[in-house]
C-alpha cells in the first residue's frame, strides 16, 4: 500500500503577516523537496475535507469552537493570542487541517493506506480544549486521536511528538484520558514553559536542555518513549511531526539532523508494525528553517513509504 499524502489549497491562504515564520512557504518547502527527490510521484494524494463540528467537539469546548467561528474576520487580521492570528482564510485552513488528520485516520483504519502524512497548516499541538496558542487553532492530532477512539472503537492510541516545543494542548486534552498515551520530547525551559512534570503514567514528557544533540534525543526516545510504548501496545500511532528541533532552525535551539528524524521514524514504524497493524498518521507541526524543513519532512516520509 502507498503512503497517503493529504493537504488542501486552503492551507496556503492562511497568513499571519508578511514576516510571520508560520507561512505558506512551509508547505511549498516540503512539496518542493518531495518533487526533487522523486518521492512525490509514489504517494497517494488526497484533498483534505473539512472537519465536522462533532469531530472538533470531542476535544474542544463548544464555547471555544463557537468563538473561533465568530472571530473569523472578513478583512485584515484578528489575534486570538499574541502569537496566533486569523485572516479571512484561516478558518477554512484550520477546518481542512483538522479534517486532513481525520481523513488520514479513516484511510489507515480501513486499510486504504498503510500510513499517511498530512502537510497542513495551521499546526495544532498547542491548541487546548478552550484556547488557541502558539500558531495553533484546533488541535489536529488530538482530533484525529479522538476520532479513532470514537469511530473505530480503539482502546489505545499513542501520540509521539518530537517538535521542539512541548505539545501542551495535547497534554491538557488527554491528561486524564489513559486511552491516549502522549510521548513528547521538547526543549525546556522554553515556550510554552510547561510539561517537565506530567503527573501521570500515560503522559511521557522528556525535556531536553538547550543545545541538546541528536544523541541526546535518541537516548531520550530509547530510554523513555520506547519502553512505555511497548507496554502500552497502541492500536494506532499518531505523530506530531515538528521539525524545528533541527540544527538549522534558529527558533529551536536544539541540534537534530535529518538522520535523527530518519532514526525516530524507523523506531516508530517498527513499533507500529508490532502493535498497530502498521497504522501511522503523521501530522505536520513546527519547522521554520525552510530548507531544513523540506529535507527533514522528506526524509521522514521516505521512511514511512519504505522507498
Amino acid at each position: 500500500m502507498q503512503t497517503a499524502y493529504l493537504t488542501h489549497p486552503a492551507c496556503l491562504k492562511h497568513q499571519m503577516g508578511a514576516d510571520h515564520p508560520e507561512s505558506p512557504a512551509r508547505i511549498h518547502a516540503i512539496e518542493d523537496q518531495l518533487i526533487a527527490s522523486g518521492l512525490m510521484h509514489y504517494l497517494a494524494h488526497y484533498d483534505a475535507p473539512e472537519v465536522t463540528r462533532e469531530q472538533l467537539l470531542r476535544v474542544h469546548s463548544d464555547p471555544y469552537v463557537e468563538s473561533v467561528f465568530a472571530q473569523a474576520p472578513e478583512t485584515g487580521l484578528v489575534y486570538l493570542d499574541g502569537d496566533t492570528a486569523m485572516n479571512p482564510y484561516t478558518l477554512s485552513a484550520a477546518l481542512h487541517a483538522a479534517g486532513a488528520a481525520v481523513k488520514a485516520v479513516d484511510l489507515v483504519m480501513t486499510g486504504e493506506a498503510e500510513n499517511a502524512f498530512c502537510n497542513i497548516r495551521p499546526p495544532g499541538h498547542h491548541a487546548g480544549r478552550s484556547s488557541a496558542a502558539g500558531f495553533c487553532l484546533f488541535n489536529n492530532v488530538a482530533v484525529a486521536a479522538a476520532h479513532a477512539l470514537s469511530q473505530y472503537g480503539l482502546e489505545r492510541v499513542a501520540i509521539a511528538d518530537f517538535d521542539v516545543h512541548h505539545g501542551n494542548g495535547t497534554d491538557e486534552i488527554f491528561h486524564d484520558d489513559p486511552s491516549v498515551m502522549l510521548c513528547s520530547t521538547f526543549r525546556h525551559p522554553y515556550y510554552p514553559y510547561c510539561g517537565a512534570e506530567s503527573g501521570n503514567s500515560h503522559i511521557i514528557n522528556v525535556p531536553l536542555a538547550a543545545g541538546a544533540t541528536g544523541a541526546d534525543f535518541r537516548e531520550a526516545v530509547t530510554q523513555h518513549w520506547l519502553p512505555e510504548l511497548e507496554n502500552f501496545r497502541p492500536q494506532l500511532l499518531l505523530i506530531s511531526a515538528g521539525f524545528d528541533a533541527h540544527r538549522e532552525d534558529d527558533m529551536g535551539g536544539l541540534f537534530l539532523r535529518e538522520a535523527d528524524y530518519v532514526w525516530v521514524t524507523e523506531q516508530l514504524k517498527e513499533l507500529a508494525a508490532r502493535h498497530a497493524g502498521r497504522r501511522i498518521v503523521s501530522v505536520l507541526e513546527g519547522g521554520y528553517a525552510l530548507n531544513a524543513l523540506g529535507r527533514s519532512a522528506t526524509a521522514h516520509i521516505r521512511v514511512l513509504s519504505g522507498l
